[in-house]
């Protein structure tokens, strides 16, 4: 009979659009922090000013969303029938409830989390599903977040955990790939007059690795990380790519341009002070750094970012210290 129930609330999850994307592990735990419940006819689900503790999926039924006018009457404002989900944006932000729903006729609904259960601690109680949950009902929702800028607290402590979580580098503390990805997609999608993805790896890190130790190379990391975006000066445009390399976006910036901040960004490189992560012993980093442009080296953000982070390897094996453009022999040194 358990087993049955879990079935249920995992295929009506499924078929709701902001849990539709999740693994089958995932569902199942949303699933299993789910509860039913059944509402009678005109029975309230939650009034306005309630805290938005919950999210609802309907069964079947329907359920209407009331809101006061300037009069003092309820309005309807909404309707959700079978596989609608509502109250997921209170349960995210923190808000109370800026409106009340009601059953129209019998109807069942999946509560998540069910009752004396908190969406916080779901998630600390499984740290290595969090990031990625939040991940797909971040994404799922950031369309709706940004039209309804009015209906939430933007700086509420859960959706600045949301964005931590999803589009900041836990070592560094710089925005990660998933920020970048995005960020280049948006500049796509806007058709903007287009932009220089900068990524730059230092040619001689396995051997600060190598002679000081793996923590000494995390520590270096840290470093490299906020200087580069100190030296940036913009929080946006530079973000940890993976591993040691840091990328810079550049929007409008020219093919000239573009070289000319990279060989900035190699001398400030090669200048760079890592005796923290080196038991004060001087430790002088070159760097390579690969450039790609859009439109010109590609019409997607994972394809430009494939061929930038390529480069700085070609970089490393010519000797160091080298940018280069994906169409580059080497010439540029």
């Amino acid at each position: 009979m358990a087993e049955n129930l879990l079935e249920q609330k995992a295929l009506l999850l499924k078929k709701a659009d902001i849990f539709s994307s999740l693994q089958t592990h995932e569902i199942e735990v949303i699933a299993g922090s789910s509860e039913f419940l059944n509402v009678r006819a005109d029975q309230p689900v939650f009034f306005e000013g309630d805290p938005g503790n919950a999210l609802y999926i309907v069964e079947s039924g329907e359920i209407v969303v009331k809101k006061k006018n300037e009069s003092g009457r309820q309005t309807d404002i909404a309707r959700f029938v079978q596989g609608n989900c509502f109250g997921e944006m209170d349960l995210f932000t923190e808000a109370s409830r800026n409106a009340s729903a009601y059953a129209s006729g019998e109807t069942r609904l999946l509560v998540f989390p069910r009752s004396g259960t908190s969406f916080t601690t779901i998630l600390e109680k499984h740290p290595a599903l969090s990031a990625r949950i939040l991940h797909k009902i971040l994404v799922e929702i950031a369309g709706r977040i940004r039209r309804a800028n009015s209906l939430i607290k933007e700086n509420s402590p859960l959706v600045q955990e949301l964005r931590k979580q999803v589009y900041r580098d836990k070592l560094t503390g710089l925005y990660n790939r998933t920020f970048l990805i995005e960020k280049m997609g948006d500049l796509i999608n806007q058709d903007s007059s287009g932009f220089a993805l900068l990524i730059t790896k230092p040619d001689n890190f396995k051997a600060l690795n190598d002679t000081y130790g793996h923590d000494a190379g995390d520590t270096a990391i840290r470093i490299i990380g906020r200087r580069l975006c100190d030296f940036i000066g913009d929080d946006e445009r530079t973000a940890r790519y993976k591993g040691n390399a840091m990328a810079v976006l550049l929007p409008g910036a020219t093919r000239r341009e573009a070289y000319e901040q990279a060989e900035r960004i190699r001398d400030f490189m090669n200048d760079m002070d890592v005796t923290d992560a080196t038991d004060g012993k001087e430790f002088n980093i070159t760097a390579s750094i690969g450039i790609t442009l859009y439109p010109d080296h590609g019409s997607k953000a994972e394809d430009l970012i494939f061929k930038a982070h390529e480069l700085p390897l070609v970089g490393r094996s010519r000797g160091g210290n080298l940018i280069l453009f994906p169409e580059d022999n080497g010439q540029h040194e």
